[in-house]
């Protein structure tokens, strides 16, 4: 885990004297209009960054590509119910690469709350997605295999283009648990897993005969979840504005 640390160390320094966005905009969410709430909880298309009703956990989240709310500690106020909401619009170059745009993010965050954190090691329960034993069953995208169209429902998870870190957050959603990505794997692969949800409290009951999610994750990925309960590195926010500098 340390060498997560020195990531982070080095991705802080980065930051420091980091990439920024040609147009940036963060400001407070609007309350709410009725009972409903759009949330968007981190968007890259062609430039640009998009985060709509997003907690500062979120953003921290979106920005440092974790997994779970775990990761980010700090006060009351960032994560939860309660917490406050931001939306932020932030423009580059169409071109910019995703890498390049989560620095140019990191940085808008820092100036605009004034962050200042550190990291610590936290032990709890949580999965690895790893590479199975008899090895990734994924194509990589753009190998002349035909895409399938986004899909994100229970029991669906389909992307014409997904990195692992990004199937390890999608995942985290789905079990309703931390999954860290532990692959090693740094291309993007076309994604079409299909599994039987466990029934949810009022939903029809699901059919029989399908694969559980880690059934289907080995079967169709050639991926694994593997429980771990060891140390984990956590963003802690010692310092952050409740207000945003303006734009």
């Amino acid at each position: 885990m340390w060498i997560w640390g020195l990531l982070f160390a080095a991705s802080a320094l980065a930051v420091a004297a980091g990439p920024s966005f040609d147009v940036a905009s963060l400001k407070p969410s609007p309350p709410p209009e009725g009972d409903t709430i759009n949330i968007n909880l981190g968007r890259i298309r062609n430039g640009e960054v998009t985060l709509a009703n997003a907690t500062l956990t979120d953003c921290v989240k979106f920005a440092w590509e974790l997994a779970g709310d775990e990761q980010v500690d700090g006060p009351d106020w960032i994560k939860g119910r309660t917490a406050l909401r931001f939306d932020v619009i932030a423009k580059a170059p169409a071109a910019t690469p995703r890498d390049q745009l989560l620095l140019m993010l990191r940085t808008l965050l820092k100036e605009r709350f004034h962050l200042e954190m550190h990291t610590d090691q936290r032990k709890f329960a949580h999965y690895a997605l790893v590479v199975a034993k008899d090895g990734l069953k994924l194509k990589e995208s753009g190998t002349g295999s035909q895409a399938p169209p986004a899909v994100y429902a229970l029991g669906r998870l389909t992307r014409p283009e997904i990195s692992m870190q990004t199937l390890a957050l999608l995942l985290s959603r789905q079990t309703r648990e931390l999954v860290l990505d532990q692959t090693g794997l740094k291309g993007f692969y076309l994604l079409d897993l299909q599994w039987t949800p466990e029934r949810l409290p009022g939903s029809p009951e699901p059919p029989e005969n399908g694969p559980s999610l880690f059934t289907a994750l080995q079967q169709q990925a050639g991926l694994r979840l593997e429980g771990r309960k060891d140390a984990v590195d956590v963003l802690v926010i010692d310092r952050a504005d409740r207000i945003p500098e303006g734009n």
